[in-house]
Parts: structure tokens; C-alpha cells; sequence
């Protein structure tokens, strides 16, 4: 009787895993090989990069993440700035609005872009349970959003690949430019496999005048237990004509920012991930001040830290990572920008954003 309960579990897990849908699909080892950063059947860093948390370790961290800290998230409620949906199509300089995290909208040569648009309550693939967002709302609903030209995703962590949010998103978005293998999640949310470009570190794909470069960075991936490394990790440049922009993505520090630098630099705008580190992880998530020095060697003047300020995913204080870059940065020439969230940035511009808002949160 029990080994037949036992094998009833077994079957259940297994459909459970294999249906539930904000897992996403599974990539062909044909489209894997593809890439020049799988080996030996998973995908792999530019260099060794211990990943410090072991499977054994998540009961621990998650008992650690839903205890109680001090600090790890803001004592109200952060209210966004509401975006100006009228003046996206006619202002004629380059900009962004800030999502919180790592969500970004730009604005570049009249076409509108969307970063990692992880746009949901909670980085979970359960919305009863999982990390829930400093703020009630959003800038703007997707559905208040006007037509997408391009969506650009880093990688398949829940805090920046949102089945909800793509799924949203699949019939008003051209095109979906993703690194090798998350094409399987978002064909089986409902994107149809001609709007998506997968591409490998290195490739370049270019539409109505804007390079999208899938470059490396330093992270992994993965959605269950038994699927880390199972697709590829990415930063992205993004060029038009006159403007050059990176997207870091997830990433620990690494050589990989200085050659982006040195062969796609010098760059007007870096959003670089400045937040979520900690001692378990820190080959995979850059400290603040390594995040300055990152900048430094993309060769950009400007940067806005993203990756703080939307969810606590791990556990410092939640002003920690912007009051620490800002201190770094005091040591070089960096223009740290600020903006609220919500809060629109014509990032060329000579006045910027640099107020410190979160005092006040």
C-alpha cells in the first residue's frame, strides 16, 4: 500500500512541475548547443564562480528570509512617481523610468523598450508566497502602457522573468530579445516563436536602427530546484545611431565589464545591479562598491544602480546598496543617478536626478 502512496507522490511532483506554467518550458539540447557557453551539459561563467549556496543550504536561507530584520524594507510603503504616458511619444531626447528593481522602460530613437519587466506583486512563481514589492502599485499597469517595440530579459530568475508580466505583454511586444534557452518559457506563455530572438554572448541583433548585443555576465539561472544552469545569463548593450546603453542584469564582479568597455564603450548610460548580495553569494551579485568600479569599466560617467529598492531578496538594510555606491563614487568621477521610481530621466541631459529620496521613505 505505501510504496504505491509513494509512487502517487512521485507522479504528482513530477506533472506539478512539469505543468505548472510559471515554471516556463525546457530548451532543447539542440538550442543549447547553440551557445559557446554551454559545456558538459549546462551552461557556465567566463571564469570559476563558486556559488557559495548550496542546495542543502536553502531550508536555512529560507527560514533566514521570512524571519524578521530590521531595515530590510522601507517603514511605509513606497509610492511611485504616476508616468506621464502622453509625453513618452513626444519627447525626442533618449530616456528611462524607473520600474523599481531591475524593470526598466526606455525611451530611445521613438521606440519603446522594456528591461527585465518583472511587473507582479511578488519575485515568486506563487502569488500567495515569496517577496513581496516595497510599493502597492506600479508608474504605470502594462495595460496602460503604450505598444512595445522591443523587450529585452537577462535572465529566468523570478525577479526579472515574470510569467504574469509576459504573458501580458506577449500580443502588444514586436519583438523579444533573450539570451539562449528562455525562449521555451516564453513560447509556452503564449509568445509566438517569431517574435523572439535568442541570442548568445557576443551576437548582435539589429532592428529599426537599434543594436541589441547579448554580452556576458556573472550570475547563473534557473526556476526549480533542478534546473540551475539550464539556460544562458546575460548583460546587454543597446546602441542606436547616437546612444549607447547597458543593461548589467544579474552579474558578479568581473573581467567581463572591462571588455564590454574596451569594445563597446564609452557608454552614456549604465544601469548596473547594485543591491541583493550578501556573504552566501558573492561571486554572483556584485557589493556596492564594486558596482563603481564596474562603471569604471564599462567607460560610462553615468550610471543608475537598479536591483535595490523593489524587493528584499536578501539581507542588508534596504538603503544599504544605494548609500554605499554613492559613497564609493565619491573616489572617482561617476554621476550617480537617483530617480524615484516612476520617475522619468532624459539621461543625456545636463540636470539629472541626484536627490536622496529614500531618506524621506
Amino acid at each position: 500500500m505505501y510504496i504505491f502512496l509513494v509512487i502517487a507522490a512521485v507522479i504528482s511532483i513530477s506533472l506539478f512541475f512539469h505543468l505548472y506554467r510559471p515554471f516556463g518550458g525546457k530548451a532543447s539540447a539542440s538550442v543549447k548547443r547553440r551557445s559557446s557557453q554551454f559545456k558538459n551539459g549546462k551552461f557556465v561563467n567566463q571564469i570559476p564562480t563558486p556559488m557559495g549556496l548550496s542546495f542543502a543550504a536553502i531550508p536555512a536561507m529560507l527560514s533566514k528570509q521570512f524571519a524578521p530584520h530590521p531595515n530590510r524594507r522601507p517603514r511605509q510603503p513606497l509610492v511611485p512617481e504616476r508616468l506621464d504616458i502622453e509625453s513618452l511619444a513626444t519627447s525626442r531626447q533618449p530616456h528611462i523610468t524607473w520600474f523599481g528593481h531591475s524593470a526598466f522602460l526606455l525611451q530611445l530613437d521613438g521606440k519603446t523598450i522594456l528591461l527585465d519587466p518583472m511587473l507582479s506583486r511578488r519575485a515568486s512563481p506563487f502569488q500567495f508566497l515569496g517577496p513581496e514589492r516595497f510599493s502597492k502599485s506600479l508608474p504605470a499597469t502594462i495595460d496602460q502602457l503604450p505598444a512595445i517595440d522591443m523587450v529585452v530579459i537577462s535572465h529566468d530568475h523570478y525577479d526579472h522573468l515574470d510569467y504574469d508580466s509576459i504573458k501580458q505583454l506577449a500580443h502588444k511586444t514586436k519583438k523579444f530579445f533573450v539570451p539562449i534557452g528562455l525562449a521555451a518559457h516564453l513560447e509556452k506563455w503564449g509568445v509566438t516563436d517569431d517574435k523572439i530572438v535568442e541570442l548568445d554572448w557576443w551576437d548582435t541583433s539589429s532592428i529599426d536602427g537599434i543594436d541589441f548585443i547579448c554580452t556576458p555576465s556573472r550570475h547563473f539561472s534557473g526556476r526549480t530546484l533542478t534546473d540551475r544552469f539550464a539556460t544562458l545569463w546575460a548583460s546587454w548593450v543597446i546602441q542606436s545611431k547616437d546612444t549607447k546603453l547597458f543593461f548589467s542584469g544579474d552579474s558578479g564582479y568581473g573581467p567581463h565589464f572591462k571588455e564590454i568597455g574596451d569594445k563597446y564603450g564609452a557608454f552614456d548610460l549604465a544601469l548596473l545591479e547594485c543591491g541583493q548580495y550578501g556573504p552566501l553569494w558573492p561571486a554572483v551579485h556584485m557589493a556596492p562598491e564594486e558596482t563603481a568600479q564596474a562603471c569604471l569599466d564599462l567607460r560610462s560617467t553615468r550610471m543608475v544602480p537598479m536591483h535595490w529598492g523593489g524587493f528584499a531578496l536578501a539581507f542588508h538594510a534596504w538603503t544599504d546598496p544605494i548609500e554605499r555606491v554613492l559613497a564609493a563614487s565619491k573616489k572617482s568621477q561617476l554621476t550617480i543617478i537617483t530617480p524615484k521610481i516612476g520617475e522619468t530621466v532624459k539621461f543625456k541631459a545636463d540636470s539629472l536626478p541626484t536627490e536622496n529620496w529614500w531618506d524621506k521613505a
